[in-house]
């Protein structure tokens, strides 16, 4: 069995995203490889991309921007996001993006 893309952590999230930037608009594609994949349509310059994933998943998950840590993969395609969010369930936030 696959290792799930959001689990729980006490009072929080771990997600586990990977992005394509440059694309045409933001938006989920699906889950690949134990990770939720996502395209940005920020360039991968100067943190662009990582502004543009946190702001995305704040607007989404109905969260502070202030509550999303991208904890590993800064300058990777493959990250882990931590979301502080008592209220969250990993079953709400599989609803919230793969609608």
């Amino acid at each position: 069995m696959s290792r799930a893309w959001c689990s729980a952590l006490p009072g929080a999230l771990r997600l586990a995203v990977q992005i394509t930037p440059n694309a045409k608009k933001t938006e989920v594609i699906g889950v690949h490889d134990d990770a939720l994949k996502l395209k940005l349509q920020a360039q991968p310059i100067e943190g662009k991309a990582n502004e543009a994933l946190i702001k995305y998943l704040s607007g989404e998950l109905g969260v502070p921007k202030s509550a999303l840590t991208i904890t590993h993969g800064l300058s990777n395609k493959r990250k882990l996001i931590e979301v502080v969010s008592s209220s969250l369930t990993p079953e709400q936030v599989a609803q919230i993006l793969l609608k």
